[in-house]
């Protein structure tokens, strides 16, 4: 039988390693963005296989069980989520304006019928000349 270390002293010794390899996988990272583009751009016939693959609903449904019953979701948003939540929404703001620009600039040429008296069904189409304008660049953007 081969020596293996007890799971709490391999636990740590992970985590240990791990959190001081920060600095290491940052450059790593960064290096590897431009390789990670191209082979998932590729990788579109094995993503059409795998979520095709028979028996995949049941995979996914118990992979989803298995967490919920470990309570790793709970547990990782309470003791993670909050911190990392607000580290990545300030590290996302040039982001977000990036991304929302192109709905913001329809927006500001979108023509809305004239606002009738509050609760007043023509009012929805407002929110109709909205909601098209704004799918409408969503589908160009997408290109396909």
């Amino acid at each position: 039988m081969p020596a293996v270390k007890d799971l709490t002293s391999a636990a740590q010794k992970w985590s240990r390693n791990a959190g001081a390899a920060a600095t290491e996988f940052a450059a790593n990272a960064q290096g590897a963005a431009d390789k990670w583009g191209r082979n998932t751009q590729a990788s579109g016939g094995n993503f059409r296989q795998a979520i095709s693959a028979g028996n995949i609903q049941a995979k996914f449904e118990r992979g989803v069980s298995k967490a919920a019953q470990l309570g790793k979701f709970a547990r990782k948003l309470a003791s993670v989520g909050a911190g990392r939540y607000s580290e990545g929404v300030g590290g996302a703001q040039q982001d977000w304006s990036t991304g929302f620009e192109p709905y913001h600039g329809v927006l500001q040429t979108i023509s809305l019928p004239p606002r009738a008296p509050r609760g007043d069904a023509r009012n929805y189409e407002r929110v109709k000349a909205v909601g098209q304008a704004l799918n409408a660049k969503r589908i160009a953007g997408l290109g396909a």
